[in-house]
């Protein structure tokens, strides 16, 4: 601004003037109100809505993609133990398929792989990410299980055709130690002990633009990122070399419940 007037010179400092006085009282209703101020603060919404083109919300809580009746369906399954007996209730499949959540609903079966989508896309309409972890084996089929924490622990959920790879509780402190819950239970038809190595926690929330809730085809490029993922050992080799077969009373308990193919 140039004060080129005298009386240019007195508009300005009154300007000023009120401008300062305009000052001192919105300082002084700060001040006094400086015990509210915190919580007026801590009570606005900082949450951002958008949809994404998917239907997925950046607050976590859109559509996904899903059909209203599928939504419903997962969002009832409000707890890990619901959504385990759930996977439960699902006919065990003999299949070189990856359907989808959406896929798997529809058709009221799955296996392993399956299972744990749908127990991941139940986990994250219910507010938690849909994390999912491999676990390798030799001679034997991998096994695909939905990760969740609670109080800092973690918990599993799984599809499984054998008793004890399926539902764990959150307990263990680190994913090694959910893994090594799997190790007595993991075993193929001839008795051998076959769980070797365990995988980080996957977010498949990044294959969200390859439609891994909802896709009408295989969503291959799931195991394709579980394979890719670093998978760590359970114990050493030569360990693994005099590891003694199953007897067959833990054998027989661990098929119970068992389709046969």
């Amino acid at each position: 601004m140039v004060e080129e007037t005298s009386g240019g010179v007195r508009l300005i400092r009154e300007s000023r003037r009120k401008l300062h006085e305009l000052d001192v009282w919105l300082w002084a209703r700060v001040c006094n109100n400086s015990r509210d101020f915190p919580k007026r603060v801590a009570g606005l919404s900082l949450k951002r809505t958008e949809l994404s083109k998917n239907g997925i919300r950046r607050d976590g809580h859109g559509s996904f993609g899903l059909s209203p009746k599928d939504l419903r369906t997962l969002r009832a399954l409000k707890t890990p133990p619901r959504i385990q007996r759930f996977l439960d209730a699902l006919t065990y499949q003999y299949a070189d398929t990856a359907w989808s959540p959406q896929r798997a609903l529809r058709e009221g079966k799955g296996h392993c792989l399956e299972g744990a989508l749908l127990a991941a896309a139940a986990l994250r309409v219910n507010g938690y990410p849909p994390l999912v972890m491999d676990l390798e084996s030799v001679r034997d089929d991998d096994h695909v299980v939905a990760l969740y924490r609670e109080g800092g622990l973690w918990g599993g959920i799984a599809k499984s055709n054998f008793a004890g790879l399926r539902f764990r509780a959150p307990v263990y402190r680190t994913l090694r130690e959910l893994a090594l819950s799997y190790f007595e239970h993991y075993y193929n038809l001839r008795g051998e002990r076959t769980l070797r190595s365990y995988s980080v926690a996957v977010n498949l929330a990044r294959l969200d633009g390859k439609q891994w809730m909802t896709s009408e085809e295989d969503v291959w490029c799931v195991p394709e990122l579980l394979i890719a993922a670093r998978h760590y050992p359970l114990f050493p080799h030569r360990v693994a070399r005099d590891l003694p077969r199953l007897d067959r009373r833990s054998f027989e308990a661990g098929m119970h419940g068992r389709v046969k193919h």
